[in-house]
């Protein structure tokens, strides 16, 4: 079925991104495996470090960015029962696998300083809390067995959220995409998703051939030669 397998990074804006790199290796353990001027992009840091051999925590630095004042209730939550404005990221939980290593993780991260909720048993998952650096609202949680939607998707919360029974079932299993390859660029539809690029630079973007983009815009080479 074509679907997403996993995460391959998540991405962070730092305005320090030494600070972060710091707290992701030391606090949480992480490798740093990848640190690069950010491809297309003038000033900017990108830095990566290893969860495993498929999912990666990645930093960006761009300039300025440490003059934009972080806002708890719009830009940031501040704790995982908060508000953040639409479209941002509310919290981040990092996976472990078995309660032993979700309090190893706790008191490695106590160990240096930061202070940490938890662990709280949730059914569906076990949870520590704490922050990280720039206000993020972090989480690390376990589970021992996959989410049963039977006994997890509430009827009552499903119609505090407007979904219908139809609805429902669709969305507890998505319909396999079976068409054609490629599929062509769709026209463009501001009621839609869309990039924040300027209007006319972004509809030409979307003229451009996916070979020409991909020619034009990749970097295939590491910053340090073999």
């Amino acid at each position: 079925m074509t679907q997403p397998s996993g995460i391959h990074h998540l991405a962070f804006m730092a305005g320090d991104i030494k600070k972060h790199i710091a707290f992701f290796s030391e606090v949480m353990g992480c490798p740093l495996v990848a640190l690069f001027d950010m491809h297309g992009v003038p000033g900017g840091l990108h830095a990566f470090l290893r969860m495993n051999d498929h999912g990666y925590f990645s930093i960006v630095q761009l300039p300025d960015v440490d003059n934009i004042a972080i806002e708890l209730g719009k830009t940031h939550a501040g704790n995982g029962a908060l508000p953040s404005a639409p479209g941002t990221l509310q919290h981040l939980a990092f996976r472990v696998d078995s309660d032993e290593q979700l309090t190893a993780m706790r008191d490695r991260i106590r160990s240096h300083g930061v202070n940490v909720i938890g662990p709280i048993d949730h059914g569906m998952c076990r949870s520590i809390y704490f922050a990280g650096p720039d206000q993020m609202t972090l989480e690390v949680a376990t589970s021992h067995e996959p989410i049963d939607p039977a006994r997890w998707i509430d009827p009552t919360t499903l119609a505090k959220a407007g979904i219908s029974a139809e609805e429902a079932a669709r969305f507890k299993a998505p319909a396999p995409y079976v068409g054609p390859s490629p599929v062509p660029q769709p026209e463009y539809d501001p009621a839609k998703p869309h990039m924040a690029y300027p209007k006319e630079q972004y509809l030409g973007m979307l003229k451009v051939p996916d070979a020409a983009i991909t020619a034009g815009a990749s970097y295939k080479e590491p910053p340090v030669p073999a």
